[in-house]
């Protein structure tokens, strides 16, 4: 029985999603690493596996970067390229880690890693200071509306522990970061992952600081606003229809809430079609809910037949989303092989919706280190950022990216090769 009682206490956890970002060699991976070892979330096989590794590479110490770093060629390098997921849990919440890659060529890959955080941490080195990639991924952050930010000022042991070389740090970070919008705190942590100092345990060798470590911040930080609880969005991923005697004439539409709460009684409208109806039951693999919010996954069955079918969305009657064909967004393209120019025509991909569009007007794109307008320069080239214009074939059922992240998102598809080229967020 307690063991059961355990489990559910152990289901029932927060759920802490982040993200590591920053330069190349700034020690992203190493602290995951850290983190992971000092917390206790490594298995005994993999230290072994890890310590062998490090011995045959020649290298000093337990090369802990590569616990994330699994590809051959990350690991010859020394660098990362893909993002790495990486997940553990302590008494006090569950955290899922997305190891994202600090060279410019890869910023695509810190965009896909980044885009379901609710935490990014940010990597500085102490003795290079605030750079262009630190600017980079604080504006991406930015971007995608990611709230809680923690710069990690590494390798301070480089630096003597020096708490001046700290403070220049923070003060030019706060320079920069006055122009960003999104982010609603930042969080500063001076630490050295390589020995573990401000990382799971107080370092005793920077007694100057008095603030938390990582791995407190990241189970105390609280998250419960991040999601938008006002505007009820459910999009239908799937309508079950269950071929069986028992649940015969069962019809529920599942996904996951995008925001919002639902009641069972609650009055319902369908877009695009506009039929209203009334919530009948709410429904999980453990039983009928009370009320579900953002972001559980669960079904719905309402009370009147009507035509409901995937791509459509059940919301509140009050408050329903804007039907556009028009739509504004940033986007950050992603091919390497594929350029925009122009009037260029893709498949999009928004909520389970999927249709035709075309970029009617490319209207500037941003540079990332001064966060300046680029108006003479429209072709849109790997990893470029900035703001278009697009008219879809149907309506899409969508809120601006700062309210809802799910309903404010979108990917492009290139018809012909089927490769995602650019994800975007609706202005």
């Amino acid at each position: 029985m307690s063991e059961e009682n355990n489990t559910a206490g152990y289901l029932d956890m927060d759920l802490l999603r982040f993200t590591t970002a920053g330069s190349v060699d700034d020690g992203k991976s190493t602290l995951i690493g850290r983190l992971l070892y000092d917390s206790k979330a490594i298995f005994e096989d993999q230290l072994e596996a890890m310590e062998k590794s490090s011995k045959s590479r020649g290298d000093e110490h337990v090369n802990l970067a590569l616990l994330t770093d699994g590809l051959r060629s990350e690991r010859e390098q020394g660098i990362t390229i893909d993002v790495a997921y990486r997940y553990f849990a302590t008494p006090k919440r569950k955290f899922i880690i997305a190891d994202t890659p600090g060279h410019i060529q890869y910023t695509r890959n810190m965009v896909t890693g980044a885009s379901t955080a609710n935490l990014a941490i940010l990597l500085v080195d102490a003795r290079k200071g605030v750079i262009e990639q630190t600017c980079r991924h604080s504006f991406i952050a930015n971007l995608l509306r990611i709230q809680h930010l923690v710069v990690c000022v590494n390798k301070m042991d480089l630096v003597d522990w020096s708490e001046a070389s700290y403070n220049k740090i923070v003060e030019d970070f706060k320079k920069f970061a006055s122009r960003l919008d999104n982010i609603v705190e930042v969080t500063f942590i001076p630490a050295s992952a390589l020995l573990g100092d401000n990382i799971v345990d107080n370092s005793e060798n920077m007694p100057w600081y008095q603030g938390p470590t990582l791995l407190y911040h990241l189970e105390t930080v609280y998250i419960g606003s991040d999601e938008n609880h006002i505007d009820a969005r459910f999009p239908v991923q799937w309508v079950i229809r269950p071929h069986s005697d028992k649940w015969h004439d069962f019809r529920g539409f599942a996904g996951r809430i995008a925001g919002g709460v639902f009641k069972p009684g609650d009055a319902v409208k369908v877009l695009p079609s506009g039929f209203e109806s009334t919530i009948k039951a709410i429904q999980t693999m453990d039983g009928e809910l009370e009320e579900a919010f953002a972001p559980m996954s669960v079904a719905m069955t309402l009370h009147d037949e009507i035509d409901i079918s995937r791509g459509d969305m059940i919301v509140k009657p009050n408050n329903p989303p804007e039907a556009r064909q028009d739509i504004d967004a940033m986007i950050c393209w992603f091919s390497s092989e594929k350029k925009l120019a122009g009037r260029g025509k893709f498949t999009i991909r928004h909520t389970e919706r999927e249709c035709k569009a075309i970029v009617s007007e490319v209207k500037y794109k941003v540079n990332i280190n001064t966060l300046h307008k680029i108006e003479d320069d429209l072709v849109f080239s790997l990893n470029d950022i900035g703001r278009v214009s697009l008219r879809t074939s149907a309506p899409l059922i969508a809120d601006s990216y700062k309210r809802n992240r799910i309903s404010g998102s979108f990917v492009l598809i290139d018809e012909q090769t089927n490769e995602t080229v650019a994800a975007g967020m609706i202005v």
